[in-house]
Protein backbone atom coordinates (compact mmCIF):
# COMPACT_ATOMS: atom_id res chain seq x y z
CA UNK A 1 0.00 0.00 0.00
CA UNK A 2 2.79 2.42 0.89
CA UNK A 3 4.48 1.70 -2.44
CA UNK A 4 1.30 2.70 -4.31
CA UNK A 5 0.97 5.89 -2.24
CA UNK A 6 4.61 6.81 -2.92
CA UNK A 7 4.03 6.26 -6.63
CA UNK A 8 0.89 8.41 -6.54
CA UNK A 9 2.81 11.24 -4.84
CA UNK A 10 5.48 11.11 -7.55
CA UNK A 11 3.00 11.16 -10.44
CA UNK A 12 1.11 14.04 -8.81
CA UNK A 13 3.81 16.32 -10.24
CA UNK A 14 2.91 15.29 -13.81
CA UNK A 15 0.33 17.99 -14.52
CA UNK A 16 2.41 20.90 -13.18
CA UNK A 17 5.46 19.66 -15.12
CA UNK A 18 3.40 19.54 -18.32
CA UNK A 19 2.29 23.14 -17.74
CA UNK A 20 5.84 24.26 -16.92
CA UNK A 21 7.18 22.73 -20.14
CA UNK A 22 4.97 25.09 -22.14
CA UNK A 23 4.77 22.75 -25.16
CA UNK A 24 1.77 21.35 -27.02
CA UNK A 25 -0.15 18.38 -25.53
CA UNK A 26 1.15 15.95 -28.17
CA UNK A 27 4.73 17.15 -27.64
CA UNK A 28 4.66 16.69 -23.87
CA UNK A 29 2.98 13.28 -24.17
CA UNK A 30 5.48 12.09 -26.79
CA UNK A 31 8.65 13.19 -24.99
CA UNK A 32 7.33 12.03 -21.63
CA UNK A 33 7.29 8.48 -22.99
CA UNK A 34 10.26 8.70 -25.39
CA UNK A 35 12.66 9.98 -22.72
CA UNK A 36 11.45 7.24 -20.37
CA UNK A 37 12.12 4.37 -22.80
CA UNK A 38 15.93 4.00 -22.25
CA UNK A 39 15.83 3.85 -18.42
CA UNK A 40 12.74 1.61 -18.54
CA UNK A 41 14.50 -0.82 -20.92
CA UNK A 42 17.50 -0.86 -18.57
CA UNK A 43 15.28 -1.66 -15.59
CA UNK A 44 13.52 -4.36 -17.62
CA UNK A 45 16.86 -5.92 -18.57
CA UNK A 46 18.02 -5.97 -14.94
CA UNK A 47 14.69 -7.48 -13.89
CA UNK A 48 14.89 -10.15 -16.59
CA UNK A 49 18.40 -11.15 -15.43
CA UNK A 50 17.01 -11.66 -11.93
CA UNK A 51 13.63 -13.25 -12.70
CA UNK A 52 14.09 -14.70 -16.17
CA UNK A 53 12.23 -14.10 -19.41
CA UNK A 54 8.41 -13.93 -19.02
CA UNK A 55 6.26 -15.91 -21.48
CA UNK A 56 5.53 -13.86 -24.59
CA UNK A 57 1.78 -14.23 -24.12
CA UNK A 58 2.10 -12.71 -20.64
CA UNK A 59 3.23 -9.44 -22.23
CA UNK A 60 0.19 -9.09 -24.50
CA UNK A 61 -1.77 -7.17 -21.81
CA UNK A 62 1.18 -4.78 -21.48
CA UNK A 63 1.09 -4.05 -25.22
CA UNK A 64 -2.64 -3.37 -25.05
CA UNK A 65 -2.01 -1.25 -21.95
CA UNK A 66 0.47 0.79 -23.97
CA UNK A 67 -2.25 1.67 -26.49
CA UNK A 68 -4.57 2.73 -23.65
CA UNK A 69 -1.80 4.72 -21.97
CA UNK A 70 -0.96 6.59 -25.18
CA UNK A 71 -4.61 7.63 -25.54
CA UNK A 72 -4.75 8.48 -21.83
CA UNK A 73 -1.81 10.88 -22.10
CA UNK A 74 -3.08 12.58 -25.25
CA UNK A 75 -6.54 13.19 -23.77
CA UNK A 76 -5.17 14.25 -20.39
CA UNK A 77 -2.55 16.64 -21.72
CA UNK A 78 -5.28 18.33 -23.75
CA UNK A 79 -7.46 18.52 -20.63
CA UNK A 80 -4.61 20.29 -18.82
CA UNK A 81 -4.62 22.95 -21.53
CA UNK A 82 -8.39 23.39 -21.23
CA UNK A 83 -8.87 23.49 -17.43
CA UNK A 84 -5.40 23.53 -15.86
CA UNK A 85 -3.29 20.84 -14.20
CA UNK A 86 -5.32 20.58 -10.99
CA UNK A 87 -8.84 20.18 -12.37
CA UNK A 88 -7.66 17.98 -15.26
CA UNK A 89 -6.05 15.58 -12.79
CA UNK A 90 -9.22 15.40 -10.70
CA UNK A 91 -11.29 14.63 -13.81
CA UNK A 92 -8.83 11.99 -14.96
CA UNK A 93 -9.19 10.15 -11.69
CA UNK A 94 -12.83 9.31 -12.25
CA UNK A 95 -11.20 6.04 -13.30
CA UNK A 96 -11.88 4.85 -9.74
CA UNK A 97 -15.50 4.10 -10.67
CA UNK A 98 -14.64 2.53 -14.01
CA UNK A 99 -11.92 0.35 -12.49
CA UNK A 100 -14.18 -0.78 -9.66
CA UNK A 101 -17.04 -1.91 -11.89
CA UNK A 102 -14.75 -3.39 -14.54
CA UNK A 103 -12.81 -5.28 -11.87
CA UNK A 104 -16.13 -6.72 -10.70
CA UNK A 105 -16.77 -8.08 -14.18
CA UNK A 106 -13.21 -9.21 -14.93
CA UNK A 107 -11.73 -10.22 -11.58
CA UNK A 108 -14.88 -10.77 -9.47
CA UNK A 109 -13.78 -7.98 -7.11
CA UNK A 110 -17.25 -6.89 -6.06
CA UNK A 111 -17.57 -3.11 -5.49
CA UNK A 112 -19.11 -1.84 -2.31
CA UNK A 113 -22.63 -0.42 -2.13
CA UNK A 114 -21.35 3.08 -1.22
CA UNK A 115 -19.62 3.18 -4.60
CA UNK A 116 -22.98 3.01 -6.37
CA UNK A 117 -24.43 5.65 -4.06
CA UNK A 118 -21.51 7.98 -4.73
CA UNK A 119 -21.74 7.79 -8.55
CA UNK A 120 -24.44 10.49 -9.03
CA UNK A 121 -22.73 12.68 -6.44
CA UNK A 122 -19.47 12.54 -8.38
CA UNK A 123 -21.34 13.29 -11.62
CA UNK A 124 -22.67 16.47 -9.99
CA UNK A 125 -19.08 17.46 -9.22
CA UNK A 126 -18.15 16.97 -12.88
CA UNK A 127 -20.98 19.30 -13.92
CA UNK A 128 -19.70 21.96 -11.51
CA UNK A 129 -16.17 21.74 -12.91
CA UNK A 130 -17.52 22.07 -16.47
CA UNK A 131 -18.60 25.64 -15.71
CA UNK A 132 -22.07 25.00 -17.11
CA UNK A 133 -23.59 27.24 -14.41
CA UNK A 134 -20.55 29.40 -13.72
CA UNK A 135 -19.62 32.56 -15.60
CA UNK A 136 -16.31 32.75 -13.73
CA UNK A 137 -15.15 29.23 -14.56
CA UNK A 138 -11.36 28.78 -14.74
CA UNK A 139 -9.77 27.44 -17.92
CA UNK A 140 -9.61 28.10 -21.64
CA UNK A 141 -12.57 25.79 -22.32
CA UNK A 142 -14.02 24.03 -19.24
CA UNK A 143 -16.56 22.01 -21.25
CA UNK A 144 -13.90 20.55 -23.55
CA UNK A 145 -11.76 20.03 -20.46
CA UNK A 146 -14.48 17.88 -18.90
CA UNK A 147 -14.93 15.85 -22.09
CA UNK A 148 -11.17 15.31 -22.40
CA UNK A 149 -11.02 14.44 -18.70
CA UNK A 150 -13.78 11.83 -19.03
CA UNK A 151 -12.00 10.28 -22.03
CA UNK A 152 -8.82 10.25 -19.94
CA UNK A 153 -10.60 8.34 -17.18
CA UNK A 154 -11.79 5.63 -19.57
CA UNK A 155 -8.33 5.16 -21.09
CA UNK A 156 -6.68 5.37 -17.64
CA UNK A 157 -8.98 2.66 -16.26
CA UNK A 158 -8.22 0.40 -19.22
CA UNK A 159 -4.50 0.93 -18.65
CA UNK A 160 -4.70 0.02 -14.95
CA UNK A 161 -6.79 -3.09 -15.55
CA UNK A 162 -4.58 -4.33 -18.39
CA UNK A 163 -1.43 -3.79 -16.32
CA UNK A 164 -3.02 -5.70 -13.46
CA UNK A 165 -3.70 -8.60 -15.85
CA UNK A 166 -0.01 -8.83 -16.79
CA UNK A 167 2.90 -10.62 -15.07
CA UNK A 168 3.66 -9.81 -11.44
CA UNK A 169 6.81 -7.83 -12.10
CA UNK A 170 7.03 -4.03 -12.33
CA UNK A 171 9.68 -3.08 -14.87
CA UNK A 172 9.31 -5.20 -18.01
CA UNK A 173 5.52 -4.83 -18.53
CA UNK A 174 5.81 -1.07 -17.97
CA UNK A 175 8.75 -0.87 -20.39
CA UNK A 176 6.74 -2.64 -23.08
CA UNK A 177 3.72 -0.41 -22.39
CA UNK A 178 5.88 2.72 -22.56
CA UNK A 179 7.40 1.73 -25.92
CA UNK A 180 3.94 1.02 -27.38
CA UNK A 181 2.56 4.28 -25.92
CA UNK A 182 5.40 6.23 -27.55
CA UNK A 183 4.54 4.71 -30.93
CA UNK A 184 0.81 5.34 -30.49
CA UNK A 185 1.37 9.00 -29.56
CA UNK A 186 3.75 9.49 -32.49
CA UNK A 187 1.16 8.09 -34.92
CA UNK A 188 -1.74 10.09 -33.46
CA UNK A 189 0.19 13.34 -32.87
CA UNK A 190 -0.78 14.88 -36.25
CA UNK A 191 -4.44 14.34 -35.33
CA UNK A 192 -3.89 15.86 -31.88
CA UNK A 193 -2.47 19.26 -32.79
CA UNK A 194 0.97 18.03 -33.87
CA UNK A 195 4.18 17.49 -31.92
CA UNK A 196 7.27 19.68 -31.95
CA UNK A 197 10.21 17.29 -32.37
CA UNK A 198 12.76 19.92 -31.29
CA UNK A 199 11.43 21.84 -28.27
CA UNK A 200 13.83 24.41 -26.88
CA UNK A 201 15.23 24.69 -23.37
CA UNK A 202 14.04 24.83 -20.64
CA UNK A 203 11.16 22.78 -22.08
CA UNK A 204 13.50 19.83 -22.63
CA UNK A 205 14.51 19.96 -18.97
CA UNK A 206 10.91 19.87 -17.72
CA UNK A 207 10.07 17.04 -20.13
CA UNK A 208 13.10 15.05 -19.00
CA UNK A 209 12.08 15.53 -15.37
CA UNK A 210 8.52 14.48 -16.30
CA UNK A 211 9.85 11.28 -17.91
CA UNK A 212 12.32 10.28 -15.19
CA UNK A 213 10.11 11.23 -12.24
CA UNK A 214 6.43 10.41 -12.83
CA UNK A 215 6.87 8.08 -15.80
CA UNK A 216 9.83 5.95 -14.68
CA UNK A 217 9.89 6.17 -10.88
CA UNK A 218 6.22 6.86 -10.18
CA UNK A 219 4.73 4.30 -12.54
CA UNK A 220 7.30 1.64 -11.65
CA UNK A 221 6.18 1.90 -8.02
CA UNK A 222 2.50 1.77 -8.99
CA UNK A 223 3.00 -1.13 -11.41
CA UNK A 224 4.78 -3.03 -8.64
CA UNK A 225 1.72 -2.67 -6.41
CA UNK A 226 -1.01 -3.39 -9.00
CA UNK A 227 -0.94 -7.23 -8.93
CA UNK A 228 -0.52 -7.30 -5.16
CA UNK A 229 -3.80 -5.71 -4.10
CA UNK A 230 -7.38 -5.30 -5.36
CA UNK A 231 -7.72 -3.06 -8.42
CA UNK A 232 -10.32 -0.87 -6.71
CA UNK A 233 -7.99 -0.29 -3.75
CA UNK A 234 -5.15 0.77 -6.04
CA UNK A 235 -7.51 3.17 -7.81
CA UNK A 236 -8.50 4.61 -4.43
CA UNK A 237 -4.90 5.08 -3.33
CA UNK A 238 -4.18 6.93 -6.56
CA UNK A 239 -6.56 9.66 -5.29
CA UNK A 240 -3.49 10.99 -3.49
CA UNK A 241 -2.49 12.26 -6.94
CA UNK A 242 -5.35 14.69 -7.71
CA UNK A 243 -5.45 16.11 -4.19
CA UNK A 244 -1.71 16.76 -4.26
CA UNK A 245 -1.77 18.09 -7.82
CA UNK A 246 -4.48 20.65 -7.01
CA UNK A 247 -2.30 21.97 -4.17
CA UNK A 248 0.87 22.07 -6.32
CA UNK A 249 -0.96 23.76 -9.21
CA UNK A 250 -2.33 26.44 -6.89
CA UNK A 251 1.02 27.13 -5.21
CA UNK A 252 3.43 26.76 -8.14
CA UNK A 253 1.29 27.74 -11.14
CA UNK A 254 -1.18 30.16 -9.62
CA UNK A 255 -4.20 28.18 -10.84
CA UNK A 256 -7.33 29.57 -9.24
CA UNK A 257 -10.50 27.61 -10.01
CA UNK A 258 -13.78 29.41 -9.36
CA UNK A 259 -15.68 28.72 -6.17
CA UNK A 260 -18.10 26.38 -7.97
CA UNK A 261 -15.27 24.53 -9.72
CA UNK A 262 -13.41 24.13 -6.46
CA UNK A 263 -16.63 22.85 -4.89
CA UNK A 264 -16.93 20.37 -7.77
CA UNK A 265 -13.37 19.23 -7.15
CA UNK A 266 -14.16 18.67 -3.47
CA UNK A 267 -17.40 16.84 -4.32
CA UNK A 268 -15.57 14.47 -6.68
CA UNK A 269 -12.76 13.68 -4.26
CA UNK A 270 -15.09 13.21 -1.28
CA UNK A 271 -17.54 11.20 -3.38
CA UNK A 272 -14.86 8.85 -4.61
CA UNK A 273 -13.40 8.51 -1.12
CA UNK A 274 -16.84 7.62 0.22
CA UNK A 275 -17.64 5.28 -2.63
CA UNK A 276 -14.35 3.39 -2.40
CA UNK A 277 -13.80 3.35 1.35
CA UNK A 278 -14.63 -0.35 1.70
CA UNK A 279 -12.70 -1.52 -1.37
CA UNK A 280 -10.03 -3.38 0.61
CA UNK A 281 -12.17 -5.46 2.99
CA UNK A 282 -14.78 -6.34 0.34
CA UNK A 283 -13.75 -10.01 0.36
CA UNK A 284 -14.10 -10.15 4.12
CA UNK A 285 -17.52 -8.53 3.91
CA UNK A 286 -18.67 -11.18 1.45
CA UNK A 287 -17.55 -13.93 3.83
CA UNK A 288 -19.36 -12.27 6.71
CA UNK A 289 -22.58 -12.24 4.67
CA UNK A 290 -22.25 -15.98 4.07
CA UNK A 291 -21.62 -16.93 7.72
CA UNK A 292 -24.80 -17.07 9.88
CA UNK A 293 -24.81 -14.66 12.76
CA UNK A 294 -24.82 -16.74 15.95
CA UNK A 295 -24.41 -13.84 18.33
CA UNK A 296 -26.87 -13.78 21.25
CA UNK A 297 -26.11 -10.26 22.33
Amino acid sequence: MLVAIAGALVISTSGPLVRLSGVSPATSALFRCAYAVPPMLLLAWLERRRLGRPPLRALVPAWAAGVAFGLDLLFWHHAIGYVGAGLATVLGNLQVFIVAFAAWALFRERPSKPLMVAAPVVFAGVVLISGAFDGAAYGADPVLGVLAGLATSVAYAAFLLLMKAGPERPAEPLAHATVVATAVIAVLAPLSGGADLAPSWPAHGWLLLLALGPQVIGWTLITFSLPRQPAALTALLLLVQPMTTVAIAALALGERPSALQFAGCAVIVLGVLYGSRRAQPAGVAEQDEQVPNTSTV
